[in-house]
């Protein structure tokens, strides 16, 4: 920047035009005077110009730049770096700059204070922030000071020192960070002397030991004093382990309120100069990392071992860890139960299922290792000693995304598996029997009118006659084809049966001589008769038709002879026995063994023998209905029948008919008394509903025939019209069960509202259970089960109108 120079119109001018005025001696005069003043004038002017280009020489050496204000704040001076700094600008330096802060800031403030204590004949400096716009600022090193022999005159400096304080700036900041981190630090930092004085701890730690300090800035407390088990006496007092040379390792530290944690530190120990240069000094410099949330995970997860490890141990579903290659590495003891009898240990899951679904668990498995999860759970049975059928829920193991193994689940499926095969038998079973009833109502219909007529020819064709023979072939085949029938009933469990209480002894000695004729003479029979046999309560007819039966069957699998044994004996079992589908409860059962020494059954066909019309004979030499017979029979009784066999060995039939307490004597003399011959004529009107034409004109003629008068009807609706003309003269009311538009039941149920004492007996070709759920419970009324004979007819009606 250029130097502005203010001068003054010199003296000897202004004389020279005042001299013109002037006389000319005094003018000469006054002249020479003045030509002497301007001639030392001049040389003064010399050295004074010489000085000022020495100080603004001066002041251009320096890159600070300077400014000199006079008096009345003009800029006498300033130097080039002032120029370069602000940019030209030619005005007093205070002024320029109060004119870029803010008014009314911090750095407005510290200005105006410079300005002042300047004025003042003082000097000062401080440093500003100048906004540059922006949200940008700069900052000055601001310098002022009164030049010493000219009252007035100032010497502003400035420089430019964003760089620098923004340096500083982040060396402090850098510096705070450093302190922060160190101080809040998740782990204690500390320096303590050779005297074990604490010389720095950070926060964390002063907080997690409760350090006090005293009122010289350090700590009251020393190391060993917040070490929680005593150290030896000649402990380093510097170190808090037990060994000296220990450089790290476990201590016990004690905290606030004495409560103990334990620590992991670990600390260097150095030599290092005193900062007052008095000589070297011991200095620590230790980290201390708090185990307590560690030892709490590690107790946590303990605990949480100990629980999946009891939940592995006690889990009822069994639970296997499989490798990548699918072995066993760990099993639980329900999986060991499962398996008991073959090896576990180290084995392919799959070499532990049955071999003809080991292909299906290879696939499966294989699914699971591939894509995590197979997309449906797999059921397989297994090898060992109980072969159970298991259902498996398994999914891949994975460590860092790469799969290790498997877990696999299996929830025993056996009891599942038996209960959906008997539930598809029970479906099947009562889908025949549904059928075989059917059949059964109408060929009962039949078999009364046929078996009927023949008992009313038979009453005019004695023994003697040429027809009585024809007539008793008729009977004799009819009654075959009603046995037939009782079978299909039988089997579909829809047959009457008629209970009462016996002993299983007498009912075989009873049959003994039939069933050696019936198995003939190669076969030897053997009967062994248990001791203090209880009594049963069975129907002995059907009784007697099971062990027929087992007995002809044993005798076609020994052609050859062989030997039939026949035992009893009471048995009582505590837990469930489960055979195929079939699962029988405990209790005390009166057991009927039947075995033979034939030929077997086959074990692929053992499971079908009592499913119906199922046979090995020859065509033509058996229905197919014997043992599923027996079995119908024997579980509408309350029994169980189980069967074992072994081709080229024989049979054995395990009967087994629950114990009845009550003795038997009562009931089998009211049986045998009703087996007495006696007078089956009477007196009374019968209304006779029957929609069957040929059973009602039978029954219609066999109860004239014994001294009744019978009203007949061949429907409900004509039942009616007769009972509203005849009500009270009816003594007998005997109806079919099941009848086009108006059954039996509902005909009753009619005939009752006007005369509730009427008696009833209802006919049907079905069950008499079957009846019973049809009609209202406690409604009395007999039943009387088709197809009937003439004497059982008159017999059921003498008992009823007696």
């Amino acid at each position: 920047m250029s130097v502005l120079l203010v001068l003054a119109k010199p003296a000897w001018a202004q004389s020279m035009e005042a001299a013109a005025t002037w006389p000319l001696g005094l003018a000469v005069a006054i002249i020479a005077l003045l030509v002497a003043v301007l001639v030392g004038g001049y040389f003064v002017w010399r050295r004074t110009a010489g000085r000022h280009d020495l100080l603004l020489g001066s002041l251009n050496a320096t890159s600070r730049a300077r400014q000199l204000i006079d008096p009345a704040g003009r800029v006498v001076l300033a130097n080039d770096a002032f120029g370069r700094l602000f940019q030209g600008v030619n005005e007093p330096l205070p002024k320029l700059l109060l004119a870029r802060v803010n008014g009314g800031s911090d750095a407005a403030e510290i200005l105006q204070q410079l300005i002042r204590t300047v004025a003042e004949g003082g000097r000062g400096r401080t440093e500003i922030e100048v906004p540059l716009g922006d949200g940008q600022t700069d900052w000055f090193d601001v310098s002022g000071r009164s030049i010493a022999g000219f009252p007035g005159f100032v010497l502003w400096g400035a420089e430019k020192v964003t760089a620098q304080r923004q340096i500083e700036d982040f060396i402090r900041s850098d510096h705070e960070t450093f302190a922060d981190l160190i101080e809040h630090a998740p782990i204690g930092f500390y320096s303590v002397d050779e005297n074990g004085r604490f010389l720095f701890v950070n926060s964390t730690l002063a907080s997690w030991l409760g350090l006090l300090p005293d009122n010289e800035g350090g700590y009251r407390q020393t190391l060993h004093n917040l070490v929680a088990d005593p150290l030896p006496a000649d402990a380093q007092a510097y170190s808090p382990f037990r060994d000296m040379a220990a450089r790290s390792g476990e201590v016990a530290l004690r905290g606030p309120n004495n409560r103990t944690f334990q620590a992991f530190i670990r600390h260097d120990v150095a030599n290092v100069q005193s900062s007052n240069g008095t000589g070297i000094k011991l200095r620590t410099r230790s980290v201390v990392h708090d185990l307590s949330r560690e030892r709490e995970l590690e107790s946590a997860l303990q605990v949480s071992e100990q629980y999946f490890q009891r939940f592995f141990e006690e889990a009822p579903a069994s639970i296997l860890l499989l490798d990548e290659n699918g072995r066993v590495e760990q099993a639980n003891p329900a999986f060991q139960h499962l398996l008991v009898g073959a090896e576990w240990a180290q084995a392919r899951f799959v070499d532990l299922v049955q071999p003809e679904e080991r292909a299906a668990a290879e696939a499966h498995l294989g699914q699971v290792m591939a894509e995590g999860r197979a997309g449906q759970p797999l059921t397989v049975r297994l090898i060992g000693d109980k072969q159970r059928s298991v259902t498996i829920y398994a999914s891949r193991r994975e460590d860092r995304g790469r799969a290790i193994g498997m877990i696999v689940h299996l929830i025993d499926a056996t009891e599942q598996k038996r209960l959906e095969a008997q539930f598809a038998q029970s479906q099947k079973m009562q889908a025949v029997g549904l059928l075989a009833g059917g059949i059964a109502h109408d060929f009962n219909n039949l078999l009364t009118a046929m078996i009927g007529f023949c008992d009313l020819l038979l009453l005019r064709h004695k023994a003697g006659d040429q027809s009585f023979a024809d007539i008793m072939q008729i009977k004799q085949n009819a009654n075959r084809a009603a046995n037939l029938v009782r079978q299909l009933l039988a089997f579909s469990r829809q047959q009457t049966l008629q209970p009462r209480v016996l002993d299983v002894t007498d009912v075989l000695a009873e049959l003994s001589h039939l069933l050696r004729r019936l198995i003939g003479e190669n076969i030897e029979l053997m009967m062994e008769h248990g001791r203090d046999l209880k009594f049963v309560r069975v129907d002995a007819g059907q009784l007697e038709q099971v062990i027929i039966n087992l007995a002809v069957n044993a005798r076609d699998a020994m052609l050859e002879g062989g030997r039939l044994l026949i035992r009893t004996r009471n048995i009582a079992t505590t837990d469930p026995i489960s055979r195929g589908v079939e699962v029988m409860p405990p209790g005390s059962y009166v057991l009927i063994e039947i075995a033979d020494t034939g030929s077997g059954i086959p074990a692929d066909i053992l499971d079908r023998i009592f499913e119906p019309f199922f046979s090995t004979k020859a065509v033509g030499s058996g229905t197919g209905l014997g043992l599923s017979t027996v079995y119908g029979i024997v579980r509408q009784t309350g029994g169980f029948v189980f069967v074992d066999s072994t081709l080229g060995k024989g049979t054995n039939f395990r009967i087994y008919l629950p114990q009845h307490a009550a003795a038997g004597d009562a009931a089998a003399r009211a049986d045998s008394a009703e087996d007495q011959p006696r007078d089956l004529t009477g007196i009374g009107t019968v209304l006779l509903v029957e929609d069957e034409d040929a059973v009602r004109l039978f029954s219609a003629r066999a109860l004239r025939n014994k001294g009744y008068k019978v009203l007949e009807a061949r429907s409900g609706e004509a039942a009616l019209e007769l009972i509203n003309e005849q009500l009270n003269d009816i003594d007998l009311i005997i109806s079919d069960v099941v009848m086009p538009r108006m059954d039996g039941p509902t005909l009753i149920k009619e005939v009752r509202q006007r005369r509730a004492d009427v008696k009833v007996i209802f006919i049907s070709g079905y069950a008499e259970d079957d009846f019973r759920r049809k009609i209202d419970a406690g409604e009395e009324a007999h039943f009387l089960m088709k197809p009937f004979t003439l004497k059982q007819l008159a017999s059921k009606v003498k008992e009823v109108l007696d």
